[in-house]
């Protein structure tokens, strides 16, 4: 878990940087090409432990860039002021010069500013055509994306407001109640209504139905699902979440067969030192046969892990062994940073010893378009974005591919 800067709190930007930011997207658009392997063009697929595309085995370099959804005003005219265009095709621009292929980021919010679906059943069509946009610039810059359907987690309402719409309470570990049908029946109706609709929505710049865009590389079914403190069994066992793990999965795979699948859990557990048990093992529940990979959220320096860096390349070593080897799947590092040390060094020995040990996707937490995260924010021209594309050099060389160029300097 990590915290989130809140999107309300940010200044928009002066007219006259605005301005700037959309010419250098059109610039980096003309002097930098597409890079063939992010074409979207065919959707990405499982091949036994790897990932793969058109036929091939395929590792990539992501990120998390999970306020996309937030840029611009959040009210007025859709197409010019509800939605910031400008900054989000700087944002991709931005993403794709330092290496990125896959974007991961959230499609969910219960706000009343930039909400999806802000009532009960009630969907947003200004925020639904903001994300339009979302994909459509994800494309024309030749990245894909994992949109994350629901938060587990407080941040923009999460599945706290779920809850509050069928008369329960939330709160960790309250909110649990959630996965489980006999608690929350309407919990379950109500997030698959959400996912049918998002899963059927027609993007109005390209006429693609999102259950049939290649852009996007995968969907999540939640941010860090749990259920936590409910028995001492269900912490170890994990049978209530993997039921609803199933549940959703077989949901969402007749809608769209198209698409990868993850659940977009930590991966804590008593077994690996990182954590505790909370009823999300990270093998039972990723077993199910409707998920396409693993993931886990490595945050090695915060207080209640505090591992060393030798500590941190053992336990990502374990995930990407026990996934391939005990749940027959790919590994996606789906968001990890460290603070309080020498952030490039860290970097620069995990994604070596990710690329030695198999690992098979990766994404930082994160990748920002402005400094408003002291702790976790990454911005354009920080070192660590040097190990970075290295990183992603490195992953493309093993899916033979050409690697990214250097970026083109920054216009000013």
């Amino acid at each position: 878990m990590r915290t989130y800067p809140h999107a309300r709190t940010r200044r928009p930007w002066p007219l006259t940087f605005l301005f700037l930011a959309a010419l250098a997207g059109i610039c980096l658009t003309l002097v930098r090409p597409v890079p063939a392997s992010a074409a979207a063009d065919s959707f990405a697929t499982r091949c036994g432990i790897r990932f793969c595309l058109d036929g091939e085995e395929y590792y990539f370099a992501g990120a998390n860039a999970y306020d996309l959804f937030a840029f611009g005003s959040g009210s007025g005219d859709t197409e010019t002021e509800y939605m910031d265009k400008a900054r989000i095709d700087a944002h991709f621009a931005r993403m794709r010069d330092d290496g990125v292929d896959v974007v991961r980021l959230w499609m969910f919010s219960h706000d009343d500013w930039h909400g999806l679906e802000k009532a009960e059943g009630v969907y947003n069509e200004q925020q639904f055509a903001q994300f339009d946009y979302i994909i459509e610039s994800a494309r024309t810059h030749g990245l894909r994306l994992m949109p994350v359907f629901e938060n587990y987690w407080e941040a923009y309402g999460g599945i706290d407001t779920r809850l509050r719409w069928e008369g329960l309470s939330g709160g960790q570990p309250a909110r649990a109640a959630f996965f489980d049908k006999k608690r929350c029946p309407g919990c379950f109706t109500s997030y698959k209504n959400y996912v049918s609709y998002a899963l059927n929505r027609t993007n109005h710049y390209s006429g693609v139905k999102y259950k049939d865009d290649p852009t996007i590389f995968a969907w999540d079914l939640m941010n860090e699902p749990r259920y936590e403190a409910q028995s001492p069994e269900e912490d170890v066992e994990g049978n209530t979440l993997r039921a609803w793990v199933d549940e959703m999965g077989a949901f969402i795979k007749k809608i769209d067969p198209n698409h990868l699948l993850g659940a977009g859990i930590e991966g804590h557990g008593t077994q690996y030192g990182f954590g505790g048990n909370e009823g999300n093992p990270f093998v039972h529940l990723q077993q199910s046969p409707y998920l396409d990979f693993t993931s886990a959220h490595p945050y090695p320096t915060e207080h209640w892990a505090d591992l060393t860096l030798e500590e941190t390349k053992q336990l990502i070593r374990a995930w990407i062994s026990d996934s391939h080897d005990k749940v027959g799947k790919p590994f996606f590092m789906g968001e990890f940073n460290v603070h309080n040390v020498d952030r490039a060094a860290w970097w620069s020995e995990i994604y070596d010893d990710f690329e030695a040990a198999g690992g098979d996707g990766s994404a930082f937490w994160w990748y920002q378009d402005r400094e408003i995260d002291g702790k976790f924010g990454v911005s354009q021209g920080d070192p660590e974005l040097t190990v970075f594309r290295e990183h992603s050099a490195h992953m493309a060389i093993k899916s033979g591919r050409t690697p990214p160029a250097a970026p083109s300097p920054t216009p000013t």
